[in-house]
């Protein structure tokens, strides 16, 4: 909670739920992480706050932009960054999409698979692409899947391919797990991206980059390691697999750099209980899964809960969201622990949510409107 945000919510017209940004709170976060790794193009991640405010505040700070489609490159480009500072970043696009971005003027593409490496060839001739690996997302609260990369032992054949197709083979990527608070999760996957790195090199193909991707943490319930550890825990597993001839790098923030930057203001529509024994109460929100708190799904992310009755008597509650699904229940498996006089009305702030919230709000699901956003 900033003084800003503090201001801004004690005078603002009642509209239901809202997220509030703090924009100073992202150019701190964006210099950190400039500092910490100061030889490392900053490519911010959209998808985890689109707001034009941000994308403009960043771009004139020096930011590039990884966008997930081309609706995103459109708005980076909207907001001031020239083409040559965005990447397509997703492994998976329609081939009339890579075109649409090349006609843009994008020249940066992730792959994962030879048959992406062929759409980019037809449609984006001489552009640049780099190889996402697997990677193990151990000590990552919000882990990725299969979804996205290969084994790293394919994606040499994946980058000679491009090669073979007039494309740049330029590097490759992998991502450590969203959420990751081990400093030390990118040294297997750097040790993997410079074996393929050689492999390359002995079949006459010079990779020059290695996308590290996001992972960086913001600040919820559990402490975490400031970006500079971050940055420490890197160049040194840079150097040891690479030695003194380093790649080029880049990094994809998104939570890190917006997270700890917005607070969802949120009211209370009901309090009850199950049966007249049960010790747990449940506490409804005009906020859920569905309103922007998709990554509770699981009870993955646990954000900090603040309210006007903290310091009083406390009591465990299950929290959930206003609509009529069974599935928007937020937090059950370990109730949250918050004050035996919260009632009906009573306003709840929800720390740490500046980013994946307002892309993760459905469009009126249940007749519900998507969250508010402010950015300040």
């Amino acid at each position: 909670m900033t003084a800003r945000i503090r201001e801004f919510l004690r005078t603002r017209r009642e509209d239901g739920p809202c997220v509030v940004v703090d924009l100073d709170v992202v150019r701190d976060n964006y210099r950190a992480f400039s500092h910490a790794l100061p030889d490392t193009r900053v490519f911010y991640a959209i998808k985890a706050n689109p707001a034009p405010e941000i994308l403009r505040l960043l771009a004139a700070l020096g930011s590039c932009f990884d966008a997930a489609s081309v609706v995103e490159i459109e708005l980076a480009l909207a907001a001031g960054a020239t083409a040559d500072r965005i990447s397509f970043g997703n492994t998976i696009k329609k081939e009339r999409d890579v075109a649409r971005a090349y006609q843009l003027g994008v020249r940066l593409f992730a792959v994962d698979c030879i048959a992406e490496v062929e759409k980019i060839a037809r449609v984006a001739p001489g552009a640049k692409v780099f190889c996402r690996i697997l990677c193990d997302c151990a000590g990552a609260e919000w882990p990725l899947s299969r979804k996205f990369g290969c084994v790293p032992e394919m994606a040499t054949n994946v980058l000679e391919q491009a090669h073979r197709l007039g494309l740049e083979a330029y590097g490759v990527s992998f991502h450590v797990g969203s959420q990751q608070t081990n400093t030390g999760a990118w040294d297997i996957a750097l040790a993997s991206a410079s074996a393929i790195f050689r492999e390359c090199a002995e079949r006459g193909i010079h990779l020059r980059m290695v996308n590290l991707g996001g992972g960086f943490p913001a600040r919820y319930l559990k402490p975490v390691p400031g970006v500079e550890s971050y940055g420490s825990a890197i160049f040194r597993a840079l150097t040891r697999h690479f030695g003194n001839r380093l790649p080029e790098t880049i990094i994809e923030p998104g939570r890190g750099m917006v997270g700890d930057a917005g607070i969802i203001e949120t009211e209370v529509v009901l309090v009850s209980k199950k049966s007249d024994e049960d010790e747990v109460r449940w506490v409804y929100l005009d906020i859920g899964k569905f309103g922007g708190l998709a990554e509770t799904m699981d009870e993955s992310i646990r954000y900090p809960i603040r309210t006007v009755h903290d310091g009083g008597e406390m009591a465990p509650c299950v929290l959930a969201g206003p609509t009529c699904d069974s599935a928007d229940v937020m937090y059950e498996k370990v109730p949250y622990m918050l004050p035996v006089s919260l009632e009906i009305g009573d306003k709840v702030l929800i720390e740490g949510t500046g980013a994946y919230t307002t892309t993760y709000s459905a469009v009126a699901f249940n007749g519900f409107p998507p969250l508010k956003s402010y950015v300040i």
